[in-house]
């Protein structure tokens, strides 16, 4: 009698390929994890998605009150202000230069926290060295000016921008035109000096209003 072969078992029935098919899944599923977590921890893990934090609402303007002092604590200035106007040739008048550490505010316009574009101006150097803005053009976004107010109250800026304009360019309506909410530019020389004809350019700091106390 012939004696009947045994049948093999088809190759994907073994053993061997189950338990290949098993590491072979495991491994795509461990790099599914490390490609979409990016951490190699598994996102099924994560329970709750943290919530965007929703955007502070602007402060409320302040009414109209002198300012007394600026504050600018990363350039280390406190300083008192002085109020400033026009000259003869409508252009914007310049703090007692026998006091280079005074700051000067333009009166006509807003004072601290109230709506519209308040300007700030303030030497950079004079003959006797530095004065109050001589470090204004290393100020970083971000940074908080404070500027205190007659009635007690003070009004807080956080800088925009820097910016370095060439004076026979100065973009006026940039610098100085409306906006829709409080603003500051504090206002100093920079570029070039020439005995004859001063400083080239001047550095301008753009502010809004992030809070008041």
């Amino acid at each position: 009698m012939v004696p009947r072969r045994r049948r093999r078992r088809p190759w994907h029935r073994t053993r061997a390929y189950r338990l290949a098919r098993t590491a072979m899944l495991t491994v795509v599923l461990v790099m599914v994890v490390v490609r979409c977590d990016g951490q190699g921890t598994p996102t099924a893990g994560r329970a709750h998605a943290a919530a965007p934090a929703k955007p502070t609402p602007p402060p409320r303007p302040l009414p109209r009150s002198r300012p007394t002092s600026l504050r600018i604590p990363a350039l280390g200035i406190d300083a008192p202000i002085t109020g400033l106007g026009l000259d003869g040739n409508q252009e914007l008048e310049t703090p007692p230069i026998d006091n280079p550490n005074i700051v000067g505010w333009y009166r006509g316009g807003p004072t601290p926290g109230e709506p519209g574009t308040a300007v700030a101006v303030g030497h950079r150097d004079t003959r006797t060295g530095a004065a109050v803005f001589a470090g204004l053009a290393s100020v970083k976004r971000g940074k908080q000016i404070e500027a205190r107010r007659a009635d007690g109250r003070s009004a807080v800026y956080t800088v925009d921008r820097v910016k370095v304009y060439d004076k026979a360019g100065f973009p006026d309506k940039e610098v100085y035109g409306p906006t829709g909410r409080p603003e500051l530019r504090v206002i100093t020389c920079g570029g070039l000096f020439g005995r004859r004809t001063g400083y080239t350019s001047n550095v301008v700091v753009f502010a809004h209003l992030t809070a008041t106390k």
